[in-house]
């Protein structure tokens, strides 16, 4: 019995600080990111040093630019124009963020994820095709895509850690706005962090996961894997 009893509460101790796992909510009314040059403080706050709120300026809570669009002159024919804590220091422990995304005709943002962030889009211009995957289900069953076409004023969200993607399947440019629930949401490329690690992960590795010859693996490596995301 007892030995249950200390299971048991050993459970609900670990799910306690798995619930209080997450950036800590703010205690006063912002805390402004100094940048590491300016690091001579030792109190950081979600791995940010806070400004001496009486230096803080209405600078540290702007950005200008977003209504410009990014480059699509890359590979990919997208441009991520990010605008989170490293672009307004004033974003810190606020839990919040956004990033203009511009698509040229069949441009793509390929299959990413966001590890600490939950996304939420609005087309603005043009026609995309989004979509994201379910984590891994139970055996013997395939992860479930979730895909839509949207048009501008049309809405998608893609939930915390889950793979998605945006395509623009039409002959025009396209515009979106996202929104995400972290001041640093963090973005890793699928393509980009499994074939261009540095160093690259041994090829016996991926021809064992993807079920490929070596000689596939080696001309992934290979390639120069594009990175859309600007600040």
């Amino acid at each position: 019995m007892a030995v249950g009893f200390h299971i048991t509460a050993a459970i609900l101790m670990l799910a306690f600080a798995i619930v209080y796992a997450s950036d800590p909510s703010p205690l006063q009314d912002f805390c402004v990111a100094i940048g590491d040059a300016d690091a001579d403080a030792n109190v950081f706050v979600n791995g940010k040093i806070c400004k001496d709120p009486k230096v803080v300026k209405p600078e540290d809570f702007f950005f200008q630019g977003l209504n410009k669009p990014g480059s699509l002159s890359n590979p990919l024919g997208s441009n991520v124009t990010q605008v989170n804590v490293n672009q307004i220091p004033g974003l810190n422990t606020l839990g919040i963020s956004l990033a203009r995304i511009d698509f040229a005709p069949y441009g793509l943002n390929p299959p990413h994820t966001h590890p600490r962030a939950t996304e939420i889009l609005v087309v603005l211009e043009g026609t995309l095709l989004v979509g994201f995957v379910t984590s891994n289900p139970a055996m013997n069953m395939k992860n479930r895509l979730f895909t839509k076409v949207l048009n501008p004023g049309d809405v998608f969200v893609f939930p915390q850690g889950l793979i998605h993607f945006q395509f623009n399947n039409g002959k025009t440019n396209a515009v979106a706005i996202a929104s995400l629930s972290s001041q640093n949401p963090g973005v890793i490329t699928i393509a980009n962090a499994v074939f261009g690690s540095d160093p690259p992960i041994s090829p016996a590795v991926l021809t064992k996961a993807f079920q490929v010859d070596n000689n596939v693996i080696k001309y992934l490596q290979s390639q120069f894997w594009w990175d859309n995301n600007y600040p």
